[in-house]
Formats: structure tokens, sequence, C-alpha cells
């Protein structure tokens, strides 16, 4: 196999499919990459079995041919290369000769035969989602997703086609994020399912701001075109929690706020929030709220902000970075802070349906 490519194209797209090979896996060849180079293209491929990730890249092929190499000893080499034509050759003991000016390497690779083949999508649902909106719904939901792995159904999002709306839902147990679009597809077509965590991480730096994604469904696994590129994934199987008895079915107070003061002002005031408390206080009075925090050991923090409330007094609580995560993701210049009481969850909704619930932290005066 032989072939030659500019440096920043071949750099660009082996990024783009390393991130899903581990450090830490206990079969050699999926810390590799799989190449194939025809018809003046290379094809690039990775998986961990669980999540795979293929892109295209013109090049100059000269001889044809399948290899599989270091993907991240690789993407080190390239990275160093100047920025001019890479030739590289490959023998039949899958040995690789890369030159570029005055740079040569020699690295080796894996045969072909051992690489997992990606899942193959036949009879699977298809659905067109356009890529800006996939990439927002998931940038407004995928902060809120769950970590813990024992409660493996939370470590994705939960994902449903139904009665004509696309909803995308992710929650850790003590924040909740939405956000539901109207999408055209057909009724045979309704569905859930849950994509895991790290299929949302690729998928996140794949998508752009035109064009559509092609989503492809099958029983157990979720295929996404993008361009020249694809992601697929094992789905997450069980059981999401009823989210819908989590969202508080009234509003005692509306608190219309501008997010990005409202995002200003927890940032300053929590760096006095202590490791042992970690909450930050919204006072609400008629036409102001102060945010604050208090630290017997570290000191306090105060901030008062003007806004448009003539509801109730009232305190309430909550983790400071919960609280800025939705901020920090949306675009909104205002936002509506729904309450009930100090104990009940806070609502942070924005345009269109986002929704955002957040449990509230008990208050120690």
């Amino acid at each position: 196999m032989k072939f030659s490519i500019s440096r920043d194209a071949f750099l660009d797209s082996l990024q783009q499919v390393q991130h899903v090979v581990s450090t830490r896996t206990t079969l050699p060849i999926l810390s590799n990459v799989l190449i194939e180079a025809s018809d003046g293209n290379l094809h690039l491929t990775t998986t961990d079995l669980d999540v795979g990730v293929s892109g295209s890249v013109e090049a100059v092929v000269s001889k044809p041919g399948t290899t599989t190499l270091p993907v991240k000893r690789l993407v080190s080499i390239i990275r160093e290369l100047p920025a001019r034509d890479v030739e590289v050759s490959v023998d039949s003991k899958d040995v690789a000769s890369i030159t570029c000016g005055p740079s040569f390497f020699k690295i080796i690779g894996l045969g072909e035969g051992e690489f997992p083949p990606l899942p193959d999508f036949k009879d699977a649902k298809d659905y067109k989602i356009s890529q800006p909106l996939l990439r927002e719904s998931l940038r407004k939901t995928s902060y809120a997703i769950s970590s813990d792995e024992t409660r493996y159904v939370l470590n994705g999002i939960f994902t449903q086609f139904k009665e004509g709306k696309l909803t995308f839902v992710a929650t850790d147990g003590r924040r909740l994020a939405m956000v539901e679009s109207d999408l055209e597809f057909p009724a045979s077509h309704e569905t859930d399912f849950i994509i895991p965590t790290k299929a949302v991480q690729e998928l996140q730096r794949l998508l752009g701001d035109e064009g559509d994604a092609l989503v492809r469904l099958s029983d157990s696994q979720i295929s996404i075109e993008v361009g020249n590129s694809l992601v697929v994934s094992k789905l997450i199987e069980g059981n999401y929690p009823n989210y819908r008895q989590v969202i508080p079915s009234e509003t005692k107070e509306r608190l219309p706020i501008n997010r990005e003061a409202l995002l200003e002002t927890v940032r300053r005031v929590s760096l006095l929030s202590s490791e042992k408390s970690n909450s930050v206080k919204l006072v609400l009075s008629e036409g102001n709220v102060d945010v604050t925090a208090n630290s017997p050991d570290i000191g306090e923090a105060k901030e008062s902000m003007p806004v448009n409330y003539s509801g109730a007094e009232m305190a309430i609580a909550f983790n400071p970075e919960f609280l800025m995560a939705p901020l920090r993701n949306l675009a909104d210049e205002e936002v509506h802070l729904d309450l009930i009481d100090e104990m009940s969850p806070g609502v942070v909704r924005a345009q269109g349906s986002f929704l955002y619930v957040l449990m509230p932290m008990r208050v120690t005066n």
C-alpha cells in the first residue's frame, strides 16, 4: 500500500477518529486505526467494540491496500511533521514507512484480518435530523448525564421519537435537562432508546452548522452519518426512569433573569462556597435577588442583581456548578427560574421547549 497526503488533512482525519481508542485495551488491535486506501481516498476506522468511528479523506493513492497502525503514536508523529505532503508506504508485513521532507519514521502495524468490522444496518429505521438541531440538543442536555456507573441506564441520553417530536433527556438524579423539538418521521418509527456518553461525545465533535445527519437504528445499535464521518454505537439496555414525574406540575413564582449576568454572578459568589456546603443561596425580594455564599471557615460573598420580580420573598439554595451548567450551554439572553418554595425543585426554562429541573439544597441560616 502506498499513498501521499497533505500533513494537515491527514492529521485532521486521524484526530476525528482517535478519541474512541482506549489506552487500557487488552486487545492490541483495538489500539490501531484501520486504514483502507483506494480510488483517491483513505478510509479510517477505529473502535473499542462499543463505539466505532470512521471517516474518509482525499489522498493520492499509488498502490491501494489495507493495514492497521497504532493510532495514538501515528497522530503524535504526524502532528510533529512540517506542513507539507506526507508519503506513507506499507509493506506485506504491515510495517509502515512515513516520509515527510527530511523526516523518516518506521512503525509496526498489525494485519487488518483481526480488526472487528462495524455492524451492518441493513433493515434499520432511518431518520433525518438537521445537524445544528442535533448539536444544540446534545449541548443543552449532555452535561446532566450521570457518571455513576452503578446506575448505568443514566450513563447516556434518553432519546425518544414520539408523536412528531424528538425528545432528549439526561439526568443524574439531582438535576434533569430536557429538550423537545418538532421532527417529521413516520408513525411506524416511534421508539425510544439510550445513547451512551462516549457516542454522544464523539457526535458532538463531528456535528457542524449545516446539512443533515442520517440516523439508522437497529434493535441494539445506532449509526449516525455526518458528512464523510460515521459514528456507530451499542445502545444502553434497560428502562429509563419516568422523568416526567420529576418535572413540577405547578409554579408559584417566576423569576425572569438575564442569563449571562446570573452566570457571572453565581461564578463570582461561588468562589466562597466551601466543598462541604457547596451551595449558593438566592434571596428573592421585590425587584431584587441577592446571591450569597457563606462558609464559616472561609468567609462570605454577596452580590445583588436588579430583577423584574414582584412575587413572594423567598430564599433557596442550589449547587453552584449545577446552576451554572445550563446557563453556560444556552444562548438565550433571558431565562426564567420557576419556583414553588424553598424545598421544591427549581425549573430553569428557556425559549423553545428546553427545561432544567434542579433539586434545592438545605439552607442553614
